[in-house]
């Protein structure tokens, strides 16, 4: 509040947030139609905002700038910069028909960027939900999360799925939710009370609009387009000896989503069944396609993989997130999640010299 009165000379008069996630499981099946399963984490993005008169917008970031930047509604243009996730927030809003003025804003977040646990999903989510109430916008909360995706893929250039926005604008804490991202239908499933989580940073930051998410996305159309069928969420574990015949990248690169999808489905059966040997297990599996098919994941990822296995308290590890570095999300027994995550930080910094931040459990809970 005292930062926002000393940037605009007035309070404001709106306050909105949202949640990153963890993807428990389900990696890259969003954008080829499939599911699956995140749910939020505790830290959050918060959004101060005051409307204006005009056609203003001046944004600050409690993370970034220590001023605030400019520009007119109706003048968005990328910078590659913090900044383009509220230009792409407006300008979706208005290719929409939402009518806007413009406002002061400021955002901070507690979401590390570059983590795999969606702090631009958070951004746009939570810039939302603060013009929805502003400027009274008739809107619900699946469709805020549809805008999110607008941004993403049509601004900021990045073909992220629906998931990462549906999780910041849906999700539910204790709660996994269970998303067909083809239906976009979804269902809240409680977490397995037998176990806890743990996040772990691996301090290696990745960027989806850098190329590489993109390039899985275009393999996955590739492959499609080769099979004859609109999406990957057309197959079945059935249909495997038919990816064999796919050139390769494009046969690991089809192989993932599929046997991902089916790991999803048995991972809700898993958690409603209070099978946390089967969860373990599907998280490990998931993460070796990942690794081996999907070729997104990167030799310090894997060693925080390995070294939650060799705690002997897990059920099991897995990358979370787009890949390319990020975090990891490990299934612990219940009430080991701080030993867990303290033990695989140290012994992870003394083998790489990254320094790992713990995110769940946060520190003091």
């Amino acid at each position: 509040m005292d930062a926002f009165r000393t940037l605009f000379q007035r309070d404001p008069t709106v306050a909105a947030e949202a949640p990153g996630r963890v993807n428990l499981i389900g990696e890259h099946t969003d954008y080829n139609g499939g599911f699956v399963l995140p749910t939020v984490i505790p830290q959050r993005c918060r959004v101060l905002l005051a409307p204006r008169t005009d056609k203003l917008v001046r944004a600050a970031s409690g993370n970034m700038d220590a001023a605030f930047l400019l520009y007119r509604l109706g003048e968005e243009r990328p910078r590659c910069s913090w900044l383009d996730y509220v230009q792409g927030v407006t300008s979706v809003l208005r290719a929409n028909a939402h009518h806007l003025c413009g406002f002061d804003v400021r955002v901070e977040s507690n979401v590390p960027l570059g983590s795999g646990l969606s702090s631009s999903a958070a951004l746009d989510v939570a810039l939302l939900r603060a013009l929805r109430e502003a400027f009274r916008l008739s809107l619900n909360d699946l469709e805020l999360a549809l805008l999110g995706q607008q941004v993403e893929n049509r601004f900021v250039g990045a073909q992220v799925g629906v998931m990462d926005p549906m999780a910041a604008s849906l999700g539910e804490p204790g709660m996994a939710l269970f998303i067909d991202t083809r239906t976009l239908g979804y269902e809240h499933v409680p977490l397995p009370p037998g176990a806890d989580l743990v996040v772990i940073n691996s301090g290696i930051a990745h960027q989806h609009s850098a190329g590489d998410y993109n390039t899985r996305r275009a393999e996955c159309e590739r492959a499609c387009a080769l099979l004859g069928v609109r999406q990957l969420r057309d197959l079945t574990v059935a249909d495997l000896p038919r990816l064999a015949t796919l050139p390769t990248p494009l046969d690991r690169r089809a192989r993932h989503v599929v046997t991902e999808n089916s790991r999803v489905g048995e991972a809700v059966e898993a958690i409603r069944t209070g099978d946390l040997n089967r969860l373990g297990a599907l998280f490990y599996a998931s993460h070796e396609s990942q690794r081996d098919d999907y070729a997104v994941s990167i030799p310090e990822i894997d060693l925080l993989v390995e070294l939650s296995r060799q705690t002997g308290r897990a059920y099991g590890a897995r990358l979370t997130g787009g890949g390319f570095g990020g975090s990891i999300v490990a299934l612990t027994h219940a009430g080991t999640a701080r030993e867990v995550a303290e033990r695989i930080a140290t012994s992870y910094e003394q083998q790489t010299g990254q320094q790992p931040t713990i995110l769940v459990p946060q520190v003091g809970a």
